[in-house]
């Protein structure tokens, strides 16, 4: 009768470790699909023309050190998920002890990555400063040509007046450019570039902080699972030894 017990505990067990390999393995399947969107929208926002001679012109890089961080995430994803995948099947407890480190390292590099992008990007972070002297520096060398230029790049295409607002140019004893006013209404545009910028990067911004965030939650659920998958295959390994 106990040999019966005993026989029927080891099915139970192997059920178990069976059921939270291939959770393992599905979840793995998950983290590479984010890892690699994560990638694409990474390098979109890195590498897209348009922004980023935005980025160049206002000299706010800082805007980039976020997202270089969580490209080097996104390749770092989806080779541990590969191996996360492997030390499943596998089912070897240093193997899965490995993942469980690097599910850390990962865990890290995407929470690290997101809160600089975040706090370059969003309302009231270290971005607006930036944006603040580089405008205020555009409007005072307005006279030159190519300064001009991009002065009226950024306000057009923004729908933005100054820094703060169409009071930079009065303050500076600068004249209220034609782009600083609605082509329709011809009233100047009430919000300053600073904020309108900043909502534009923010929204950009978002979207892949969001990701790097839930991949950092896949990553916890991918270590606690390695640690239960260890622990059952310990216990089974014991239940054989006590058997013999």
């Amino acid at each position: 009768m106990v040999v019966k017990t005993q026989g029927a505990g080891m099915a139970q067990l192997e059920r178990r470790i069976e059921c939270v390999k291939y959770t393992l393995f599905c979840f793995s399947a998950v983290m590479w699909m984010l890892g690699t969107g994560m990638f694409g929208l990474s390098i979109w926002l890195r590498v897209e023309p348009g922004f980023q001679e935005w980025v160049d012109f206002l000299q706010i890089g800082e805007f980039y050190i976020g997202i270089d961080v969580l490209i080097f995430a996104s390749v770092l994803v989806t080779v541990v998920s590969f191996f996360g995948c492997a030390s499943a099947l596998l089912e070897n407890k240093l193997a899965l002890l490995i993942n469980i480190g690097l599910q850390g390292l990962s865990f890290l590099f995407g929470l690290a990555g997101s809160a600089v992008l975040l706090d370059y990007s969003t309302y009231d972070s270290q971005i607006q400063p930036l944006i603040r002297k580089s405008m205020t520096n555009l409007i005072v060398n307005s006279q030159h040509e190519h300064v001009s230029v991009i002065l009226r790049m950024v306000q057009e295409n923004i729908g933005c007046c100054g820094a703060d607002g169409p009071t930079d140019y009065l303050n500076l004893l600068k004249p209220l450019p034609t782009e600083c006013r609605d082509t329709v209404t011809g009233n100047a545009f009430f919000h300053g570039c600073v904020e309108e910028l900043t909502w534009f990067l923010e929204a950009r911004a978002g979207w892949l902080a969001g990701l790097a965030l839930a991949l950092c939650m896949v990553h916890v659920v991918q270590a606690v699972l390695s640690l239960i998958l260890i622990q059952a295959i310990k216990k089974e390994e014991d239940n054989a030894t006590f058997k013999r």
